[in-house]
């Protein structure tokens, strides 16, 4: 998974605009975070970028865990790299910014809430970098017009009572928002205490137990981010009460899915991994979901495919607001849904409408 691949100037110009939006000052203390299978071309990228803005930068390579008795795991947002190690919890609380290169991140891994409390005079905010190409990357700057976008619909998903999706291949979904924890990211943050990731461009929600119930729909070309796959034939979800209880298709898609949520059922005992984690929708107009055919899996996250302008993101797995919690994740990206925000259509057909 390391790469060796060439850095280019652009990209360490990318991620120099990145930690100025981040509002990095001259002698911040910056920690990079890595493990051993993070790209190598994400760190040269960001250590120039951090010595071009004279920081106080430094790294810390913790060792990939692989556990051999689980399925594999990807697109989780739950690193398991810092493994509770308590001494670099503390040092990465002491900094003005903390950069995730992890492969997984640690929006959900269990050590971030004290990274963010900080040590008592220093507080840090953490910026996830999403593990993939930075050819990528370069494409989805946040700017001004995508914080305002994402700022609007954070507005509007938090007032929203419920969200509806709909779409001509026959999803048709009802989910409870109403006092769901939800908010958006545009790629960047400036307040300590926070963590954001980039690229960014998605508003999203993370409804409350029991809150989804109806029918979804994988067409072709909509997406397994876990599998890195475009779906080739369509896969029909039927969920009660936040669980996929009927998966039904013909294709290899939806064996492999059938396959994945089992080994999690089986190994868990449990089945929060067929449960809804959070839904949302995409805003940023640079991001392209053609852009998963041009990289090989292992140069590919998709987190573009997660914020393209238009896109409805359905996730399965943990949910802290519904009290689950699991390993196994499905961020599936869709085109061409309806969704509406207390019966006011905000994406018709896949393209935004307001």
């Amino acid at each position: 998974m390391t790469s060796t691949a060439l850095i280019e100037p652009a990209w360490m110009t990318t991620f120099e605009r990145l930690l100025q939006r981040c509002g990095v000052q001259p002698g911040d203390t910056v920690a990079l975070l890595s493990e051993t299978q993070t790209r190598a071309d994400l760190i040269e990228c960001l250590r120039h970028a951090c010595a071009r803005l004279q920081t106080q930068a430094f790294q810390i390579t913790m060792p990939t865990v692989a556990d051999p008795r689980t399925p594999l795991i990807r697109s989780t947002g739950a690193s398991t790299a810092l493994a509770g190690n308590a001494a670099v919890v503390q040092a990465l609380a002491s900094c003005s910014l903390v950069i995730d290169c992890t492969v997984e991140g640690l929006m959900h891994a269990p050590e971030l809430p004290a990274i963010l409390k900080g040590n008592g005079t220093s507080q840090p905010r953490v910026i996830y970098i999403s593990h993939e190409h930075p050819e990528g990357l370069s494409r989805l700057q946040a700017d001004d017009d995508l914080e305002a976008l994402v700022k609007a619909h954070s507005k509007r998903l938090r007032a929203t009572k419920v969200m509806k999706v709909r779409s001509a291949a026959g999803t048709d979904l009802q989910i409870a928002l109403e006092g769901a924890p939800s908010g958006g990211n545009w790629g960047t943050t400036t307040k300590p205490g926070t963590m954001t990731h980039f690229p960014g461009g998605l508003v999203l929600a993370f409804p409350k137990a029991g809150s989804v119930n109806g029918k979804l729909v994988l067409g072709v070309g909509d997406v397994n981010l876990a599998f890195k796959r475009y779906i080739e034939q369509p896969i029909t979800l039927s969920i009660e009460n936040d669980h996929i209880t009927r998966i039904e298709g013909t294709g290899v898609d939806a064996q492999l899915m059938r396959d994945y949520w089992a080994a999690w059922a089986e190994m868990e005992g449990h089945q929060a991994a067929y449960a809804v984690s959070h839904v949302g929708y995409g805003l940023n107009r640079a991001a392209r979901f053609d852009s998963m055919a041009m990289f090989d899996k292992r140069d590919f996250n998709g987190t573009e495919l997660r914020c393209a302008a238009g896109s409805f993101l359905y996730s399965t797995g943990a949910n802290e607001t519904a009290g689950r919690y699991t390993l196994g994740h499905f961020d599936l990206p869709m085109r061409h849904c309806t969704v509406s925000l207390d019966d006011e259509i905000v994406v018709q057909d896949g393209k935004l409408a307001t």
